[in-house]
């Protein structure tokens, strides 16, 4: 009886925890994710805002912000997210190419790899368009 609530439970997506150098800082979750992207063919940059657990498209690109994390401001600054991105080519299968933590603050330290697309984060915020700091 115990084995199949286990499985299920698996079953359910979940955000693994905030690495551990930045426990050390309380963050605050915040629904929106502030995102650049760049297109390696126009050499264009692009600002786009992703709600938490709502697809966002860039180019052939599916982004998903599963959990976005931002520090108060008597801290040192930072805004964390875990996102999952797909590509999704016409009639082809999606390709995973993403998932994991990205930081403001360090965008090289753990990006999205492809050869047209570059994406990072920039910040988190607690609405779309609105305000980055303060309480929700």
């Amino acid at each position: 009886m115990i084995l199949p609530l286990l499985l299920a439970a698996a079953a359910v997506a979940q955000v693994p925890d905030i690495p551990p150098h930045l426990q050390q800082y309380p963050s605050t979750p915040m629904p929106v994710a502030v995102l650049q992207g760049l297109d390696k063919i126009t050499a264009r940059i692009y600002t786009f805002e992703a709600p938490v657990d709502q697809t966002i498209g860039f180019g052939t690109l599916k982004v998903t912000v599963k959990a976005c994390r931002k520090r108060p401001p008597e801290y040192p600054p930072e805004s964390t997210a875990y996102l999952e991105i797909v590509e999704q080519r016409p009639e082809q299968q999606p390709n995973a190419l993403f998932q994991g933590w990205m930081f403001a603050s360090s965008p090289g330290l753990n990006p999205l790899e492809h050869a047209v697309y570059d994406v990072w984060l920039i910040d988190c915020r607690t609405s779309a368009g609105g305000a980055s700091g303060g309480k929700q």
